[in-house]
């Protein structure tokens, strides 16, 4: 399975994906030389929250490969032209799916105001502009990891207590057939002191 990654200007995607057991899914993206990119996931339902993450260039060079990761962030730049593929893998659990987010970030984001790098100082307005306009990505930033922290705690809580009722199920009926095999063995004890009393009497 595979996608590509279609962007504007500011080439930056996320995205929240199913990735069943056993499969493997791969993101395409072009990016011209010298363009800084960073790749940042985090594995946010099912199993151990693991995955495997393997980057490519244009040419099959691997950039970055890493086994077993629940999250981590990696950051290049690009060293030619061409379409570069990443992939999470799944292939190694037999029987749970995965749920990944992953943020691919290509490229600097333009500037707020077309003459924003010139060399003259901006406007005390421009420059409030451009600071409320940083601490907004950075709370964009801050939401998203919270939601996927929530996700994932709900996640180990749902399965939590899947885990608690099917144990409370499991002792329920334990104590059921201990209870069952007690009243069993009670009754066959008075049974036997019964018979022996009679053959003694007569």
């Amino acid at each position: 399975m595979s996608g590509f990654l279609l962007c504007g200007w500011v080439l930056g995607s996320e995205l929240t994906f199913e990735l069943p057991d056993n499969a493997k899914q791969c993101f395409y993206e072009d990016i011209i030389i010298g363009t800084k990119c960073t790749l940042e996931f985090q594995v946010v339902t099912g199993g151990h929250y693991d995955v495997d993450c393997r980057l490519e260039d244009p040419d099959g060079t691997v950039l970055y490969k890493e086994m077993k990761k629940q999250y981590d962030s990696f950051t290049f730049t690009a060293a030619k032209n061409g379409t570069y593929k990443f992939c999470f893998s799944n292939e190694f659990s037999t029987f749970t799916h995965k749920t990944v987010y992953f943020d691919f970030q290509v490229g600097e984001d333009p500037p707020l105001f077309p003459n924003e790098n010139r060399v003259t100082a901006l406007t005390q307005m421009e420059s409030a502009c451009v600071s409320i306009h940083e601490a907004l990505k950075s709370v964009i930033d801050y939401q998203t990891h919270f939601r996927l922290r929530e996700a994932q705690g709900r996640s180990r809580a749902e399965d939590l207590n899947t885990r608690v009722a099917f144990w409370s199920i499991g002792e329920a009926f334990i104590l059921l057939v201990v209870s069952i095999s007690q009243v069993v063995l009670l009754r066959s004890f008075f049974s036997d002191k019964k018979t022996t009393t009679t053959r003694v009497g007569s």
